[in-house]
């Protein structure tokens, strides 16, 4: 797919609506992790460097389309050094401005007409710009005023984060390097029924881990104790399974779970595998050999496609065993030269950066919903719409 860009524009002087991505995870008050902000910079930047005028609009969590301001930007403002608009139609401030400057407009949800992709207020919101400037490939799956409505009445182009994500996509989804090993966890196989199928036609193997695999161990007549599953996706996962083989893909299921009796960070934790599971088990990470094998797979690939953490990362050492043990791997082999390494979802990239290994991979994408829709190659309203 080929996007209008924003190279070669003249946009001294002009007045931008640049969509950011700045939801991001705030804990009293401070910011911890900017990677989607930092990530949208060089595109800032070279919109100052053009001479433009720049209006970031951004949204902070699901304020339901009321003004709660535990959802304020303000945090985000803070971090990057820039003005904070209190209201995101207030147009009072661009009298001021001057070539290369930015500031920021408040939570564009705190108005109901975002999620809604309302007319009047996609009007409003684009009020005195002259061009919109999609970055924020994180939410260009929802066809809401800040992603779709504004872009159907400003001249609207993709800044360079966006463009970068969609070409690196679209070149692994089209020509990957073989063998092709795609990695999918996360809890829900209800979620994930079209990305399984699309990276099962796609990949030569697949992974299947976290709660999504302990679903199709159930499936596959495997103890599961009392863990996360969905006993009402047994057909489904049954006809996943099916649907693999019939694609000539080689679907790896986990072998062996980390264990507790509580749900618990600091909870004992015993391997086991699908026949020793009591009961009263509760399935928190990936085992020994499951692991095992993954990082063998790994190292045999040639391209790496990795969503979801295996189990609950956050809770180290114990419990991030699985997860940090890909993470490692993954960054190990393309540090070398032999894999071609793509990550996105905000779990998964967040336990790439708590090992220290986040720089390491081939593209790591700043999308979680849009990521798997993108491969499962359903439309995403806020890239179609600018597409040459």
């Amino acid at each position: 797919m080929k996007l209008r860009t924003i190279n070669g524009l003249d946009l001294r002087g002009k007045y931008v609506l640049l969509r950011d991505d700045f939801n991001v995870q705030i804990v009293d008050g401070q910011i911890t992790d900017a990677f989607r902000i930092e990530q949208s910079m060089p595109t800032i930047n070279k919109l100052r460097d053009m001479g433009a005028r720049i209006a970031i609009c951004a949204h902070l969590g699901r304020p339901k389309g009321e003004r709660n301001m535990a959802y304020s930007l303000k945090p985000v403002a803070d971090y990057m050094g820039v003005k904070l608009i209190p209201d995101c139609l207030d147009k009072d401030f661009m009298r001021d401005m001057h070539d290369g400057d930015v500031v920021l407009l408040e939570n564009v949800r705190f108005y109901a007409g975002e999620e809604k992709n309302d007319i009047a207020f996609a009007s409003d919101l684009a009020r005195g710009f002259d061009a919109f400037v999609n970055d924020a490939f994180a939410v260009s799956h929802r066809a809401h005023a800040s992603t779709v409505g504004v872009a159907e009445i400003l001249p609207s182009y993709a800044g360079d984060l966006l463009a970068s994500e969609i070409e690196h996509l679209s070149a692994v989804m089209e020509n990957p390097k073989r063998p092709l090993l795609s990695i999918v966890a996360g809890s829900k196989v209800s979620t994930k029924i079209g990305v399984l199928k699309a990276l099962a036609k796609l990949s030569d193997k697949l992974i299947i881990g976290g709660a999504l695999g302990t679903t199709f161990n159930y499936a596959t007549g495997g103890n599961v104790g009392n863990s996360l599953y969905e006993a009402d996706q047994k057909d489904v996962a049954l006809e996943i399974l099916q649907y693999a083989r019939e694609q000539n893909c080689t679907v790896l299921l986990p072998l062996d779970k980390g264990v507790a009796k509580e749900f618990a960070r600091d909870a004992e934790r015993v391997n086991k595998d699908f026949t020793q599971i009591e009961d009263d088990d509760i399935i928190i990470d990936a085992g020994i050999a499951t692991t095992e094998r993954d990082v063998n797979e790994i190292k045999k690939s040639a391209t790496v496609i990795w969503n979801g953490t295996v189990g609950m990362a956050e809770w180290t050492p114990v419990w991030s065993y699985g997860s940090f043990a890909i993470a490692n791997a993954i960054a190990e082999q393309t540090r070398a030269g032999k894999l071609e390494s793509i990550v996105g979802g905000g779990d998964t990239v967040a336990a790439l950066t708590a090992c220290g290994v986040k720089d390491d991979v081939t593209y790591v994408s700043t999308g979680g919903g849009a990521f798997l829709e993108f491969i499962e190659g359903r439309n995403l309203p806020g890239i179609a719409i600018l597409a040459e």
